[in-house]
């Protein structure tokens, strides 16, 4: 299985909720079955501290989560934020996530293309604006 996208916090739990419209249903499914699921680290720690998880929200998570191929924090990632962070008023999570598209070639899924937009040179999927 190949990379493509990089998942924002929120694509992976509407997708554990199974929460999308159904045009953005077909194309995560598409996703999945075609492409190994990325996220940044950040997303594993927003993931693993969201306040409204219940017990099996979390192990769910945690199945996605080892599933998922998780990019750390490495120098180029790290500086591409800094200059998104530069460029923008993104907030820093959204920057190293961000960040992380970029680096690795990726297109990011997210529903936050309002904060997304700004950034130059990414390249963005809405699964609800499809």
């Amino acid at each position: 299985m190949g990379l493509k996208y990089v998942w924002d916090t929120n694509t992976v739990i509407y997708y554990l909720q199974n929460s999308f419209p159904a045009a953005g249903e077909v194309f995560i499914d598409e996703a999945v079955n075609t492409y190994r699921p990325v996220i940044s680290i950040v997303t594993e720690i927003e993931l693993l501290c969201w306040r409204y998880a219940t017990e099996a929200d979390i192990a769910n998570i945690k199945v996605f989560v080892a599933n998922a191929v998780v990019y750390d924090l490495d120098q180029n990632v790290k500086s591409q934020t800094i200059f998104i962070r530069k460029q923008t008023n993104l907030k820093l999570p959204d920057a190293i996530i961000a960040a992380t598209a970029i680096v690795n070639n990726l297109t990011l899924v997210s529903r936050n293309t309002v904060d997304f937009r700004k950034i130059e040179d990414i390249d963005l999927v809405d699964p609800f604006n499809l």
